[in-house]
């Protein structure tokens, strides 16, 4: 095990550069901690693209400090990041303005107005608003519409995948699985869309403006003599194509077609395969580009998901928060008792987790229901837990009925997942069999996978699985709880927004929340 491979995990939070060696093991890690955003506006989330250099370079050279001759070892170098966040470059590649994240809620102006006949077939299969809001999300159009100035000097439109990897090889190249988010892709032939697509109707990018986009295993480039200099790597190092964060996760969790699906337990849940297949799992949304050439990776998302968890706490764990302090645990630790207090159902209360609107159910709202003075602080967190189970569970089903597959297994990353309660849960709703990895870093063991077979460590990605992806612990369904959750799941919470949609609609209508 002489070689190791170095990922480079670039999330909202924080950056880690992880040492992997080729059997999956990961060697060491050094993670640097940011602010997620600065807000100058209500609803606007930025951040400075520089931070997000500087903390790799903060990193890679605390692990070449702390492990020389390990560091020295380093054969290949792959990037995976955050999603739907763009940079723009001028020519020189210097930022011109900060990264609106993918958490910024600010709107942009309709740039595609679709004639009547298309506005009512669109309006028939239930797309009218999507189509608007899709668009108004769009960050280019905002920048288009309201910094002419910079668009006008920027030269190149690139997610942080795409500046990372410039800034290390002074290339703009990017793989094409992390082209995920408000640009004019073809998602079904994976490459930038002809002028004359819908995307490119939406999001009217000139070509020139993005980079050049490869298939991830592709090398992209070399550590090139300043990146060197900042960042200790060996400068002609090879910088391998992998893809985005969401995406290297399913792939570091061993999950290569439809017998398995990877959930992700992280601030936007998501449910997760892997295909050869061009499937839409929610018609009108595309699959994306998977991290395996060829492959897609159609997802269905819940967003504002875990992040319910850290509602909960900021609302209503005061008390626990501070024995988290006073026992110098994670707060999250202590809230698995509250899991433990509460009984499978939570004694009837039902949990919706729409806590931001999606692009199919625009109107959503949150909702709990099935209160009675019986329940406590505990029956609540659980209820929460278990209707993120239930959106998922829904999620799957989507992904089964539209790829026509049935899953056997699920595995689970991100941070909820270290918990064992939340696990057993999820096994419960979803009557399925549910893995964890044996390392946290799945997104970053993910794109040493590609990495690894991109440098011919391995001759295909499935022999490249099979020799890094590890298992820590398998949850089985408790017979008991499966048949409790699945009368739930099919009697209340199948039919909670169908019942609930035209209140939603009405206190839309009233408040002017959700916004249209």
């Amino acid at each position: 095990m002489d070689s190791l491979v170095l990922s480079i995990d670039c999330g909202t939070q924080s950056l880690r550069a992880l040492l992997f060696y080729p059997d999956g093991t990961l060697f060491a890690k050094k993670q640097i901690q940011y602010d997620p955003y600065v807000s100058p506006k209500p609803g606007w989330a930025e951040q400075d693209p520089e931070i997000f250099w500087q903390s790799l370079c903060q990193a890679t050279q605390a692990l070449k400090r702390d492990y020389p001759d390990e560091f020295n070892r380093i054969r290949g170098v792959g990037v995976t990041t955050q999603r739907d966040s763009m940079v723009n470059l001028d020519a020189t590649g210097q930022p011109l303005r900060p990264v609106i994240t993918w958490l910024d809620q600010r709107k942009a102006n309709m740039t595609y107005v679709p004639n009547k006949l298309l506005q009512m077939g669109l309006k028939a299969v239930g797309m009218e608003e999507a189509l608007k809001k899709t668009q108004t999300d769009g960050k280019c159009n905002w920048i288009i519409q309201h910094q002419p100035e910079i668009w006008k000097k920027t030269h190149k439109y690139v997610q942080v995948s795409g500046f990372l990897n410039f800034r290390l090889t002074g290339q703009f190249v990017d793989s094409v699985a992390s082209q995920i988010g408000h640009i004019p892709m073809d998602y079904k032939r994976m490459r930038w869309a002809p002028s004359y697509q819908f995307t490119s109707l939406l999001f009217p990018i000139d070509k020139k403006k993005l980079p050049e986009i490869v298939n991830p295993g592709t090398q992209l480039g070399v550590i090139s003599f300043d990146a060197s200099q900042q960042t200790g790597i060996h400068e002609g190092t090879p910088v391998i194509a992998c893809g985005s964060d969401k995406g290297c996760e399913t792939i570091g969790m061993g999950v290569l077609n439809t017998s398995m699906a990877s959930l992700s337990f992280g601030t936007t849940a998501t449910v997760q395969t892997t295909t050869k297949n061009y499937f839409e799992p929610i018609r009108f949304m595309p699959p994306y580009p998977a991290p395996i050439p060829g492959h897609y990776n159609p997802e269905v998302e819940i967003f504002r998901g875990y992040w319910m968890i850290t509602w909960f706490k900021n609302e209503f764990a005061y008390k626990e928060v501070i024995e988290a302090q006073h026992l110098n645990k994670p707060v999250e630790e202590i809230l698995n008792d509250l899991l433990y207090e509460s009984p499978p159902g939570s004694m009837g209360l039902m949990v919706q987790p729409y806590w931001g609107p999606g692009l199919k159910h625009p109107e959503a709202k949150g909702a709990m229901i099935g209160f009675g003075d019986v329940h406590k602080k505990a029956h609540v967190y659980r209820a929460v837990i278990e209707g993120l189970g239930y959106a998922l569970l829904d999620g799957l089903h989507s992904i089964e009925q539209s790829g026509k597959c049935k899953v056997k297994k699920v595995t689970v990353s991100g941070g909820a997942s270290q918990s064992d309660a939340i696990c057993q849960i999820t096994s419960d709703i979803f009557n399925l069999p549910l893995v964890r990895g044996i390392t946290y870093e799945t997104s970053g063991l993910g794109a040493a996978i590609v990495t690894s077979v991109g440098l011919n460590f391995y001759s295909s990605f499935s022999q490249a699985v099979e020799k890094m992806v590890h298992y820590d612990k398998e949850f089985i369904p408790n017979k008991n709880n499966v048949a409790l959750y699945s009368e739930l799941y099919k009697k209340v919470y199948k039919k909670m927004y169908v019942t609930l949609k035209s209140l939603y609609q009405d206190i839309r209508d009233i408040t002017g929340y959700p916004e249209k």
